[in-house]
C-alpha cells in the first residue's frame, strides 16, 4: 500500500531518479503529452489521406458513405463522450481519495468501452457479409462510381486503427483501476490514472472527428 502521508520524506510512489513527487509528476505529464503528439501525428496522416482521396472523387464517398449506418455511428459517439465524463469523475474521485467511487467510474469507463467495440462489432460483420471490404476483397455491386473500395479502404484503416486504441486505453484502463483497489493511487499521487485519462480523451476526440467524416459527409 502506497504511503500517503504529508510528513513522508521519500513516499513508497516516488521514484529514486526523482528529487520530488512534483518534478515525477510533471516528467510523466510531459512524456504523455509527448505520447499523444506522436498520435495526433499518426491519425493525422490518416486524415490526410482521407482528404487526398475524397478530393479525387467525393461523389464516389458520398455514395458510399450511404452504406453506413448513422445511427450506429451516433451511438458510439454518444458512448465514448459518456465515457469521458465518467473518466474524468474517475479521477475526480481519487483526487478526494474516494477509492471506491474512482473504481466504479472506472468500470463504467470499461463498459462503456466495451459497447463501443460490441457496435463496431456488429458493423464490421455487415461489412464483411455485404463485401464492402478493402482493395481486392471488395465484392460488393450496389455502389454507383469507379473504386468503391476506396472509401472501405479508408474506413477500415481510420476505424480500425481507432478500435486498436480503444483496446488500448481498455488495458490502462483496467491497470489504473487495479492500482485505485490496491489503494495505490490516492491525493497525493494520481499520475497514472491522470495520464490515462489523458489518453482516453484523445481516442474520443479522435472519433468525434471520425464520426462526421465517414458517416455524415453525405
Amino acid at each position: 500500500m502506497a504511503t500517503t502521508s504529508t510528513h513522508s520524506a521519500h513516499p513508497d510512489y516516488l521514484q529514486h531518479h526523482f528529487s520530488d513527487p512534483q518534478q515525477q509528476q510533471e516528467a510523466a505529464k510531459l512524456g504523455m503529452w509527448i505520447f499523444l503528439l506522436t498520435e495526433v501525428l499518426l491519425f493525422g496522416g490518416l486524415f490526410c489521406a482521407y482528404v487526398i482521396y475524397r478530393s479525387w472523387d467525393p461523389q464516389l464517398f458520398i455514395n458510399a458513405n450511404k452504406e453506413l449506418s448513422v445511427p450506429l455511428g451516433a451511438l458510439n459517439t454518444i458512448v465514448l463522450i459518456t465515457s469521458s465524463v465518467t473518466m474524468a469523475l474517475a479521477i475526480r474521485c481519487v483526487q478526494l481519495n474516494k477509492s471506491k467511487q474512482s473504481a466504479a467510474y472506472l468500470i463504467a469507463t470499461l463498459a462503456f468501452a466495451a459497447v463501443f467495440l460490441v457496435v463496431k462489432y456488429f458493423e464490421y460483420s455487415h461489412k464483411i457479409h455485404l463485401g464492402q471490404l478493402p482493395g481486392q476483397f471488395y465484392t460488393y455491386t450496389g455502389i454507383e462510381g469507379n473504386n468503391p473500395h476506396i472509401f472501405f479502404s479508408v474506413y477500415f484503416m481510420m476505424t480500425g486503427l481507432h478500435g486498436l486504441h480503444v483496446l488500448g486505453g481498455m488495458g490502462a484502463i483496467g491497470w489504473v483501476l487495479w492500482k485505485t483497489v490496491k489503494r495505490q493511487l490516492h491525493s497525493e499521487y494520481y499520475t497514472p490514472m491522470e495520464n490515462v485519462g489523458l489518453y482516453w480523451h484523445l481516442v474520443d476526440m479522435i472519433w468525434i472527428f471520425l464520426f462526421p467524416l465517414l458517416y455524415l459527409i453525405g
